[in-house]
C-alpha cells in the first residue's frame, strides 16, 4: 500500500493539510504507526508527517509559574532528561524511562503514546495520575482543554474528532507541599521492551508533618482504558504516610481494585492481573 506523505513546516501548513485531506493519519516517531500502516485499508490514506513541524508549542517542554506545558512532539527522552520533572514528578520521569529501549525513547513522542490510547500506555498512565489536561487543536484553529481522564474513551479510541490534533499536555504544578512521594510500577512478562501486564502510577503530596494532602492514583492494562482511581486517592487523604497501618494498606489496595476490570489474554490471566495490582498497590504504602 502506498501513502501520500505531507510534511508541514508551520502550524498554518498543518491546519491546511488537515482541512484538505479526507483520510489521513499523523506520524511523528512512527514507533506505533508503522506496524499499523500494514493493516490499513487501501482507501487513499495520507500521512501528515509531523517530524519536520517547526512549532515550539508542539515540540518543547516549557515550565510556567503554575503549569508545565509538554508539547505533543516532545519525546520520552526529553522527559527523562528534564530535571524539574525528575525532581517534582518522579512518576512521569520513571514512566518515560520505562518506555521500550533508549533508542526508541529518542523518537517516541508524548502525543503518540497518548493518541494510540493503549490501556497499557506508560506515559499516559503517569499523566492520568497527575491529572494533566489535554490541549486539542482543530483544523479551524480553535483550542479546547479537557482532563486527560476524559481523553481516553475505549481501547485505541480517544475523544478527539477527525479534524483535531493533540497540541500539548498541561501539567499543574503544586509547590505548596513539602514532600513528593511519586513513582511508576510496571509488571510485564520479561525485563525490558515489554508492554505492561499491570501498571500503577501514584503521585502523593504531603506537608511537613507527612500528612497526605493530595493523592493521584492511576492504573493501566487492567481495564479497557487507563483509569484514575479517585476514591483510592481520597482514602489516603489526612493519613500520615510514614505510619500507615497494614490494614489501611490493604483497604487502599482494595479501593484501587474497584477501578479494575481485567481480562485474560495471551500475556496474563484476569486473576493474575488482579493479584498483581493488589500487591503493588499495597506495596507503595509499606
Amino acid at each position: 500500500m502506498k501513502f501520500n506523505v505531507i510534511s508541514p513546516k508551520t502550524k498554518t501548513d498543518l491546519l491546511k493539510a488537515m482541512k484538505n485531506e479526507t483520510y489521513f493519519r499523523f506520524g511523528a516517531g512512527y514507533t506505533d504507526l508503522i506496524p499499523e500502516m500494514k493493516k490499513m485499508e487501501d482507501i487513499g490514506y495520507s500521512i501528515i508527517n509531523l517530524a519536520q513541524l517547526n512549532d515550539q508549542t508542539f515540540r518543547n517542554i516549557k515550565r510556567g509559574q503554575d503549569v508545565i506545558r509538554i508539547g505533543t512532539l516532545a519525546t520520552a527522552a526529553q522527559i527523562v532528561n528534564d530535571e524539574f520533572i525528575a525532581e517534582n514528578f518522579p512518576v512521569l520521569h520513571q514512566a518515560a524511562n520505562c518506555l521500550a529501549s533508549s533508542q526508541i525513547r529518542q523518537v517516541a513522542t508524548v502525543g503518540g503514546n497518548l493518541c494510540t490510547a493503549s490501556p497499557s500506555g506508560d506515559i499516559s498512565c503517569a499523566l492520568v495520575s497527575i491529572q494533566a489536561q489535554c490541549e486539542i487543536l482543530s483544523e479551524s484553529g480553535n483550542l479546547r482543554l479537557i482532563p486527560i481522564a476524559d481523553f481516553f474513551i475505549g481501547p485505541r479510541k480517544t475523544s478527539m474528532k477527525n479534524n483535531e490534533i493533540l497540541r500539548s499536555v498541561i501539567v499543574p504544578i503544586n509547590v505548596k507541599h513539602h514532600e513528593v512521594h511519586s513513582g511508576f510500577l510496571k509488571v510485564g512478562t520479561r525485563r525490558s521492551m515489554e508492554c505492561s501486564v499491570v501498571s500503577l502510577a501514584y503521585h502523593i503530596l504531603t506537608d511537613k508533618k507527612a500528612i497526605i494532602h493530595k493523592a493521584g492514583i492511576a492504573i493501566g492494562a487492567v481495564a479497557p482504558t487507563i483509569r484514575y482511581a479517585e476514591e483510592a486517592g481520597n482514602f489516603l487523604l489526612g493519613k500520615n504516610i510514614s505510619s500507615i497501618h497494614p490494614d489501611d494498606s490493604e483497604l487502599f489496595a482494595n479501593e484501587v481494585l474497584k477501578y479494575a476490570s481485567p481480562i485474560s489474554d495471551l500475556r496474563a490471566s484476569a486473576w493474575y492481573r488482579s493479584e498483581v495490582l493488589f500487591n503493588i498497590s499495597k506495596s507503595i504504602l509499606e
